[in-house]
Formats: C-alpha cells, sequence, structure tokens
C-alpha cells in the first residue's frame, strides 16, 4: 500500500480570501478543516483536496508548481479568462511568447496559473484541472510515481508525467534547467499513511525512495516534515 495525495496546500496571507477565489473559479465547496486551514473538495475527479494555510512569509520568485487549467473551445478559454479576472486574478508575463495560445494568470496572491488553448493533445483526456505542472528533474518524477503507485504516463527528453490509475490531473516535471530556489515553497503535498498504515513505516519508505527528514519530529498539527530528491517540501500527516 502507498500513501495518498491527500491535499495540495497554499500559504497564503489571506487563506479565506483565496479559498473564495479558487472555489469560484474551480467551483468547489468550501469545508472546516481540523488541521487549523480553509479547505476546498473536489467537485470532479481530481483527487485530491485543495488546503490554505496561513502564513506570513511574502511570496518571492515564481512558483515550482502551477494549474492548468482547459479548454473547450476559444470561447470556453475567454469565459474562464474572465471568469478569473473577475475573481481577483490578474495577467502576468513569465516570459511567454505571443505565439502561444495558452493564457498565463496569478491569483490573488500571486500564484501563477494557466488557462491552456484548445486542442492541445496532452490534456485532451482530463478535466477542468488538466495539469499540476512542476518544474522538477526526471528523478523527482520517478519519485513521485513510487511514491503515490501512479504509473508514469510520459517521460522523453528528461521529461516526466504521472496520472493516479483513478483519472483527474496529470502531475507533470520539466526537466533541466530547474528554476532557481527563492526561500520556502508556497505550495506544497500534504500525503495521507494508507488505511491502518504504520506512520513510521511510510516515513521510511518515503526515505528509502530518496525522500529527506527536514527536521526529527512533527510540526505543531502533528505533520512530518519531509523533503523529495529535489528538495522541495512536503509533509506526512498524521492519521486522525
Amino acid at each position: 500500500m502507498t500513501c495518498q495525495l491527500f491535499a495540495l496546500c497554499f500559504d497564503a496571507s489571506r487563506p479565506l480570501r483565496l479559498a473564495r477565489f479558487w472555489s469560484g473559479l474551480l467551483g468547489w465547496e468550501t469545508t472546516d478543516d481540523p488541521r487549523d486551514g480553509i479547505t476546498l473538495l473536489p467537485g470532479d475527479d481530481t483527487g485530491f483536496r485543495m488546503r490554505f494555510l496561513p502564513s506570513q512569509e511574502r511570496k518571492v520568485g515564481q512558483n515550482r508548481m502551477h494549474f492548468d487549467l482547459t479548454s473547450t473551445s476559444l470561447e470556453d478559454q475567454q469565459r474562464t479568462v474572465a471568469r478569473a479576472l473577475a475573481l481577483g486574478a490578474r495577467h502576468i508575463d513569465v516570459g511567454q511568447r505571443p505565439e502561444e495560445g495558452h493564457v498565463v494568470l496569478a491569483d490573488p496572491e500571486g500564484n501563477e496559473f494557466c488557462v491552456i488553448e484548445p486542442g492541445n493533445g496532452f490534456l485532451a483526456d482530463c478535466g477542468f484541472i488538466g495539469a499540476l505542472a512542476c518544474d522538477g528533474s526526471q528523478e523527482v518524477g520517478y519519485f513521485w510515481s513510487a511514491a503515490l503507485g501512479w504509473p508514469l504516463v510520459w517521460d522523453q527528453n528528461e521529461e516526466t508525467a504521472i496520472r493516479s490509475p483513478h483519472g483527474g490531473p496529470k502531475v507533470t516535471w520539466g526537466g533541466p534547467p530547474l528554476m532557481p530556489r527563492t526561500g520556502k515553497e508556497r505550495l506544497h503535498f500534504d500525503l495521507a499513511p494508507p488505511v491502518d498504515g504504520d506512520l513510521r513505516a511510510e516515513v521510511d519508505r518515503l526515505l528509502s525512495l530518496g525522500a529527506t527528514r527536514l527536521d526529527t519530529g512533527r510540526d505543531a498539527a502533528g505533520r512530518v516534515p519531509m523533503a523529495d530528491p529535489d528538495g522541495n517540501e512536503f509533509c506526512v500527516l498524521t492519521p486522525r
């Protein structure tokens, strides 16, 4: 048994505001979070929730992961962009070329995301959240495939992608060169151990796959902080 991708977590200076933005854009509902955050539950096959955690740290640099949202037509793409802007997003420039068909936006706290043009073959069988696109090495793609038990659906030219056997978004890594690290990541994964699993055994399994411990214990919320082979932080949750 492998651990489950329980949540994608956002550090936020105003968690409620950010949760309302993504709830409005994705159509997901808010639920109470016993771990001192705000949680959105997926209304589709995404398979993981989104959590918004209070943080006083300022965002510095570009995030190493972002959502790619899909479109069924140019009109649909324009509607998604217009809805995002009305909810508080803004256009940003991350070096995209004029001939590229996707639209790059940032949410109210500056977290980047893309609205992909229609006809994208790689995301053709995905839902509205087509992919969680990450900056990362081939090694880290292999790590997450083994950690979650998700098969590789792409492995070419040091670019990798995995996807849950149950569907949902792809998680992709673009290969080198990697972006420079600019401080603590604003987005990270929360993993849940297998049902009736042993937390220590799961942490040891992740260590054997190439993860590292970020300290020797658990944080105040009962999570075990770890990092993947590229140094990206993630947490293993204590069973409750």
